[in-house]
Parts: C-alpha cells; structure tokens; sequence
C-alpha cells in the first residue's frame, strides 16, 4: 500500500488549507495516509551545533522519506509560501540523506484572495527545486475565495476544482507507482 504524506503550509486546526489535504487524500484513494506537523522552533544553525537535529525535525525528515508521495497544501501569506513551510524546508534540508530527492510531489493552495495562492505556489516551486523532488506540473490546484469553497462537510463545492484536483491525485498516484531508475 501506498503512503500519502501531507503537508499543509497552516497551523490553524481549521484552516481551508487542511480542508483541501482532506478532500486530496479522498481523491487519492487507497493509501496509508499521514500527516507532518511543521510546528518547529525555528531554524538556527546555532541550535543545530549545540543541540543537534531537535526530535520533530528528524520525524518529519523520517515522513519525508517514507513516503511515497507527498501532496502540499500552502496558503498565501504576504505573496509567498508562510513562514513555517519555509522553515520546514530549511531544517530538513540540514538533516543528511536527501529526503525529496526523486519523490513525487503534488503543490496545491488555497487562499482568500482572487488568485487562490498563485504567488505562494510558485516560491514553493522555487524553494522546492534545490531538493530534486519529481514535481507535478499540473493541473494547478488554486482555491480561490477559500472561506466559501467548502460546505459545512468540508467538501470542495465547484466541480472545476473537484475535477482538477481528481486529475492531480490521479497523476501524483501514477507517479508514485511508476518504477523508479
């Protein structure tokens, strides 16, 4: 059986952004499905050499690893991915062994604004590329107006976004089942 890691860009409970993880492992289907949390102290090299790796940032390395597919789900804070994904990133990229390296990633947002989390996805692109994961293209996945696209079950209520994440799931599920060189 397949494992799903997702990753949501939120920390709030309630966020759109889990909303939307939830509705991505629906479409996913059939997985052993887990979920990192990024409550992290944030990064500094300083910790790093006195302490070493702290505990959470190991086991989300481990998650990182063991998957194998992970899907991100990130907000727009300030016309870019938040803090804490960032800062996610930057621990696990001290932590040896390259965790993302070859491992099929899916990037999908939700946000208030008109453009649902555009400028967001595309940073993440970039902080994402150093690390050699196997990125999806498309289709892009952007929930705009977020606090009305869900019912009170939670559920995506527009078709065009039911159907576009579909597609994502179905080709991150491809990817993860494709042999590997």
């Amino acid at each position: 059986m397949l494992t799903l890691l997702g990753i949501s860009g939120a920390l709030r409970a309630a966020s759109t952004n889990r909303l939307l993880l939830a509705e991505a492992r629906r479409a996913f289907g059939e997985a052993h499905h887990t979920e990192a949390d990024l409550r992290l102290p944030l990064f500094d090299e300083d910790l790093e050499i006195a302490e070493g790796f702290p505990t959470a940032v190991l086991a989300l390395h481990a998650q990182i690893t063991a998957a194998d597919a992970i899907v991100i789900a990130t907000p727009e804070y300030n016309k870019a991915l938040p803090g804490v994904l960032k800062n996610a990133l930057d621990w696990v990229s001290r932590v040896p062994g390259a965790a993302w390296r070859d491992k099929p990633v899916a990037i999908m947002s939700a946000a208030d604004g008109r453009a649902g989390g555009e400028r967001s996805q595309y940073s993440l692109r970039l902080c994402l590329t150093p690390f050699r994961p196997r990125l999806i293209t498309g289709p892009e996945v952007m929930i705009a107006n977020s606090r009305k696209a869900f019912d009170d079950n939670g559920l995506l209520t527009d078709d065009r976004n039911r159907k576009g994440l579909a597609e994502l799931m179905s080709i991150l599920k491809s990817e993860a089942t494709r042999p590997k060189n």
